[in-house]
């Protein structure tokens, strides 16, 4: 049909066929983006236009892609990523309202970046049309159309609508069904970490699960470990999930906490002595590094070793041989050491505090241990677990911890670490007196700003950004990490979500497999 209005076709004839004919191809298709790439092709032949393409928006990552397209090269759909707001697309998805260039050589909006515009030849339209389902914004459509001075592209626009709601109907489809595969490799992935996960180690954070993979390629050899980080946050745990994972693991595991022992003492625990050695040596006495001999010896606060140690240590690692106190006989040993400390050494080195030579023989494989506060996602599950524990050490009958409660736990600091939380659970339950702990069965040092390290100071932005990021994390932690939940229950768009969590560098991850009880 022609009109004579517009003086063009109007594709009145032959519309309905070509929509039903899309409408089979899509639905009956099993790779939605390979039959798009046809469908493209033929809507541009009729519409006749000279490229057409669809993007798909990426929330996480807050661009969008192309995801198919009709006469684009593959370099130039690699070129086409875009940011939310950026070029016509990016408005497009912002706005979420068609827009249409009728000359995209004279609109200083279009970017260019597939490099459609060629010099020379005739006016080049530009229509793009958001695919919208559900109120969800999930890409666009574009068709690129030379013409000569056509003003209207209304027929164009109101069929590109019908095409985007056909293609963003079986999209939807398609990625909900991508979604659940994605669950489902996030699934094995959880069951592979969990594999990773020692036994004796709670938590299922992100920075926790990089730690298990360190522990687990590390643990296979017989290499020298050292453990970095606070105190409190259970370096000892981690050098026995090393020992108990290693071909060592049905040997000695010895622990020597060296800021315990007194100077004058710590070379005889540490390699033994013969009787008569010194004043009060009434016998043989076998040290530490022989009671480990086959195994794994642990030293503690290694940052506290004389430099006389410090020295015999050294030799024990480059010749593993010892020396009783008052023996001359040789002793081989066959041990792997693992320290820890939460010390500078490095500073240590500079003020002439500890060897530098023993420094780089001992720190072979470091391994950082997070501070709970920088772990916070694990505090529930922790919580859990330290509930566990003292109901069955002071036969107690403690159900769960309430939602308040548990706010005051988050928003913390915890400058004692796990260490400090255990205790804090401990004195809740021993406090509560309906089986459930409650804010005020806390101690008064996490109901304060200032003691909590959490008091509003600053600008009203970034105290705002404090609030702000903490109500998200709250979100995430009640609805088990999902997005969309937490977007609804702090009443924004899913959009905005995305862009604070990224701002925020949240990992939604962290809070998927959380087991808490927040009723």
């Amino acid at each position: 049909m022609y009109c004579d209005k517009m003086n063009r076709n109007c594709y009145v004839d032959t519309d309905l066929e070509f929509l039903v004919k899309i409408s089979n191809t899509i639905s009956h298709s099993r790779d939605i983006y390979k039959e798009l790439e046809i469908l493209l092709e033929d809507l541009c032949k009729f519409l006749n236009a000279k490229y057409s393409m669809v993007t798909i928006v990426d929330h996480n990552q807050e661009k969008i892609m192309i995801s198919a397209a009709y006469g684009l090269t593959k370099e130039a759909r690699s070129k086409g990523v875009y940011k939310f707001g950026e070029g016509i697309v990016g408005k497009v998805v912002e706005t979420r309202a068609p827009i249409v260039i009728r000359d995209i050589a004279k609109d200083v909006g279009f970017l260019n970046k597939t490099g459609v515009l060629k010099k020379n030849e005739q006016p080049m339209a530009f229509i793009c049309i958001p695919i919208i389902i559900k109120g969800d914004i999930m890409g666009t459509l574009s068709i690129h159309k030379a013409h000569d001075n056509v003003a209207n592209f209304s027929v164009e626009i109101k069929f590109l609508n019908i095409v985007s709601m056909l293609i963003g109907r079986n999209i939807s489809i398609h990625r909900k069904h991508f979604e659940e595969l994605e669950a489902l490799r996030r699934e094995n992935q959880l069951l592979s970490n969990k594999h990773l996960k020692p036994d004796n180690i709670i938590g299922n954070s992100s920075m926790m699960v990089e730690l298990y993979q360190l522990i687990e390629r590390v643990s296979p050899t017989n290499s020298t470990v050292m453990i970095r980080g606070e105190s409190g946050v259970g370096k000892e745990l981690i050098a026995e999930a090393i020992h108990q994972r290693s071909p060592r693991a049905s040997k000695a595991f010895i622990k020597v906490n060296c800021s315990a022992l007194p100077e004058h003492l710590i070379e005889s625990e540490l390699f033994g002595h013969e009787k008569g050695s010194f004043t009060g040596a009434n016998a043989s006495h076998t040290g530490r590094f022989e009671m480990a001999n086959g195994g794994t010896i642990f030293l503690d606060e290694i940052g506290d070793v004389p430099l006389s140690i410090q020295v015999k240590l050294l030799r024990v690692l480059q010749q593993k041989q010892i020396e009783r106190v008052g023996g001359t006989k040789t002793i081989d040993i066959d041990v792997r050491i693992i320290t820890a400390t939460n010390r500078d050494l490095e500073e240590l080195i500079r003020i002439n505090s500890f060897r530098e030579d023993f420094y780089y023989r001992i720190n072979v494989f470091p391994i950082y241990v997070p501070a709970l506060r920088e772990r916070r996602a694990d505090i529930p599950i922790l919580t859990d677990h330290f509930i566990q524990k003292h109901n069955q050490l002071n036969n107690m009958s403690v159900k769960r911890i309430t939602g308040g409660a548990l706010d005051m736990l988050m928003l913390y600091s915890w400058p004692g670490n796990i260490r400090e939380l255990e205790n804090v659970i401990e004195r809740a339950m021993i406090l509560t007196s309906d089986d459930v702990i409650h804010s005020y069965n806390l101690p008064p040092t996490l109901q304060t700003g200032v003691s909590s390290n959490t008091i509003d100071k600053g600008p009203l932005d970034a105290v705002l950004e404090r609030v702000e990021k903490q109500m998200i994390t709250d979100a995430l932690i009640s609805t088990r990490g999902n997005i969309t939940k937490a977007a609804e229950q702090l009443k924004i768009t899913e959009r905005i979500m995305g862009l604070r969590i990224k701002q925020y560098q949240i990992n939604p991850q962290d809070y998927k497999h959380l087991t808490h009880d927040f009723n």
